[in-house]
């Protein structure tokens, strides 16, 4: 790793004049996004041009004019809102070279790599940043390569290596939750690297077979990291519907919708616990063969080591007062549906003050997962 370059304080240093020619630079923005294929349609139908490079775990767009380098990090945004880093890139290392001496002399340190590998590309470069803790990248591209590369961690672009100060810091990857979208329509690959949480948006709204479904969730289940959040957004019926859907407008692209209680059982099946009927709407958004169709969202988690009580389920139904109730948590509880789920949720049920509107079913240990 190349060493810290301190100087010492000295006057503004102005721009030399390769620096100023539009050719010589460009400006440089990274973001971080929720899901990257969207952003980058987003970004083509704004800029007018394709991506120069599109990955499932990067994507950067080049304009001429303004002279901007775009580029999409996977990641929900931290502390710095979407905000990943900015900097130039160069078009020479000669130009790169004048930028980080007049950095230096007007008392910035600077932190140089040569031939990193990063983003698909083999780069120089060097990192400084602002007072504030924003990261600015300065860098020159010296060929393209087929695989992300390993980059450099936050402690090494920022100079800070002592043991005490690494063991607060994380890298760029590491800052935000890793996210796992599907929309309707769309091919469904899970990553190969795990997630914190996994958005299955109409995805069961296309015509897909009960195994089918039950392979998605059980795929979503080993991509998840124990602990991890599955949610379901979908529109769902109480029983099979025979025929065409022929829905109206926009909704006409909805071509298949799965039963409610098969849907859950299928999430229970796959290994999920404390399922939460988060929405659910008592009225219908459509109707066909003469079933309501209503929008429906379930939550459910991976199990974690969290504690040996997890593993333990408890059987219960909501008795009334009223036809449905919403807990602290955000969860619907409909009235005389049984559901199970775990001790600890039931401890934090009583802890809300809810325990009087429950029935316990006599079992201790429910075999399986399901939940509201």
């Amino acid at each position: 790793m190349a060493a810290v370059i301190q100087s010492s304080p000295a006057e503004s240093v102005p721009v030399t004049e390769a620096e100023q020619s539009p050719a010589a630079a460009r400006f440089h923005l990274s973001l971080n996004v929720s899901d990257i294929d969207r952003l980058v349609e987003f970004f083509q139908r704004v800029f007018g041009v394709a991506p120069a490079k599109h990955r499932s775990d990067y994507a950067k767009f080049e304009l001429d004019f303004p002279p901007l380098v775009l580029s999409l990090e996977p990641g929900l945004p931290g502390d710095q809102g979407s905000f990943n880093h900015a900097g130039f890139r160069f078009a020479t290392v000669a130009d790169l070279v004048s930028a980080q001496e007049r950095l230096e002399a007007a008392g910035i340190s600077t932190q140089r790599e040569d031939g990193v590998e990063c983003c698909y590309a083999r780069q120089t470069k060097f990192w400084v940043h602002d007072p504030d803790g924003r990261l600015w990248e300065f860098y020159v591209l010296d060929g393209d390569i087929d695989h992300r590369g390993q980059g450099q961690t936050m402690d090494q672009m920022t100079g800070h290596t002592s043991e005490a100060e690494s063991a607060g810091r994380c890298s760029l990857a590491e800052v935000a939750p890793q996210v796992y979208e599907h929309r309707m329509g769309s091919e469904v690959q899970f990553p190969a690297t795990a997630c914190d949480e996994i958005l299955l948006r109409g995805t069961f709204n296309v015509p897909v077979t009960d195994s089918q479904i039950i392979n998605i969730l059980q795929q979503a289940f080993e991509t998840l990291r124990p602990g991890g959040h599955l949610e379901l957004h979908v529109l769902t019926c109480e029983s099979a519907i025979e025929g065409d859907l022929n829905l109206p407008g926009p909704a006409a692209c909805v071509t298949f919708v799965p039963v409610r209680s098969s849907l859950m059982q299928f999430v229970t099946d796959a290994g999920f616990m404390d399922q939460q009927l988060i929405t659910f709407r008592s009225g219908a958004c459509f109707q066909a063969d003469g079933q309501a169709l209503r929008e429906t969202k379930v939550r459910a988690a991976k199990p974690s080591a969290k504690s040996s009580e997890q593993a333990t389920m408890v059987a219960l139904i909501y008795r009334g007062p009223f036809a449905e109730i919403k807990d602290d948590e955000g969860c619907v509880w409909r009235r005389g549906i049984q559901v199970s789920v775990s001790a600890w949720r039931w401890h934090e049920l009583q802890e809300q003050g809810l325990a009087d509107n429950f029935t316990v079913i006599p079992e201790t240990v429910v075999t399986g997962t399901c939940g509201v």
